[in-house]
């Protein structure tokens, strides 16, 4: 060992350093590997399967109309809840916190899950607009709408689990109409359907607009007509800040998940009012438009090429898939309001 003390003092920091260097880069890496494993989207899932194995967990084997559209609702949220890297809109620690395209994949979803929820409390449930409410969906309802980003007391995770426990207790309601307890409803006509797809029309315009305002070609489109007295003050739509771009994106590909799935419960259990108005295809067509809109994406960033360049424009694409769902849901809004 060397006799000079300063070139041990000094051999001595280094190691030190070289030490918490080290453990710095695999905290690093072990936040990379984590944030990058937890922002992946959950997978689509069989909204039939689902039913079954909820039933199978119930003991029963009976499955009536509006049980696959419940548990749907009930599916979602727990996906959002406990999908990899637990639900983490609400994180305020790295690397939950750095993860916001996942973040807003939970926001689009949960939009989603509101309004479906939504339109089971407040028409798929009651058979006219004096009628009594469910109890259940009355309690499951407001719990889904509880601030997405509270991790105090009481938590959003906790929130939404008494939501998803709510509507676990409407659907045995809806399995055992000679319980003893209120036999719960669950009505599948088209005026039902009417009112909840005005609702899906409006969430997808919206969606299509924000993408297209990726480019100030697009947002340009939004604004009104100087020359039109009424249009002076009407709200216009800028070209999407470059750093948000990708929340836009995220926030739709959550919507279209959910409402995928969504969809896919009232193709189950509108199915005789569907097939009476012939529009078994339109909604078809949304389904694979949405579809569409979730394709893998092959690049690690959201890309924002302009016009016919040598990049894509991954907003303009989505825009043009949920376009085409919107148009769809057009379409079923006029038929199902059709006499």
């Amino acid at each position: 060992m060397s006799d000079n003390p300063l070139a041990y003092e000094d051999a001595k920091s280094k190691g030190i350093l070289w030490g918490f260097g080290s453990l710095l880069c695999v905290v690093l890496i072990i936040m990379l590997v984590l944030g990058e494993w937890w922002s992946r989207e959950p997978e689509q899932f069989s909204v039939q399967d689902e039913a079954i194995e909820r039933m199978n967990v119930t003991h029963t084997d009976q499955m009536p109309i509006g049980y696959v559209y419940a548990n749907t609702l009930a599916h979602i949220a727990d996906v959002i809840l406990f999908k990899s890297g637990g639900y983490l809109s609400n994180d305020v620690a790295p690397p939950g916190l750095f993860c916001d395209n996942i973040q807003n994949f939970e926001y689009g979803a949960l939009v989603m899950l509101r309004d479906g929820t939504t339109a089971l409390r407040n028409h798929f449930a009651r058979d006219q607009s004096q009628s009594a409410e469910d109890p259940d969906l009355a309690r499951a309802e407001p719990y889904f709408y509880y601030e997405r980003n509270s991790w105090a007391l009481p938590s959003t995770e906790s929130e939404y689990v008494k939501g998803i426990e709510a509507l676990h207790a409407y659907m045995v309601r809806l399995q055992n109409p000679s319980s003893t307890s209120k036999a719960a409803q669950f009505h599948s006509r088209a005026d039902n359907l009417w009112q909840y797809t005005e609702v899906v029309i409006k969430r997808l315009g919206g969606l299509s607009t924000r993408l297209a305002a990726s480019t100030d070609k697009f947002s340009g489109a939004t604004h009104g007509d100087p020359s039109n007295p009424v249009d002076i003050n009407m709200p216009t739509i800028g070209q999407t800040p470059w750093m948000e771009i990708d929340n836009v994106f995220y926030e739709a590909r959550g919507s279209c998940w959910a409402l995928l799935h969504i969809l896919k419960a009232i193709k189950h259990d509108f199915s005789d009012i569907l097939l009476d108005k012939r529009a078994m295809n339109t909604l078809d067509n949304m389904i694979q438009a949405l579809e569409n809109a979730l394709s893998p994406t092959l690049s690690p960033v959201v890309l924002n090429g302009d016009g016919f360049g040598i990049f894509a424009n991954y907003s303009l694409a989505m825009a043009n898939y949920i376009a085409r769902a919107n148009a769809a849901a057009l379409d079923l809004r006029d038929v199902m309001n059709r006499g």
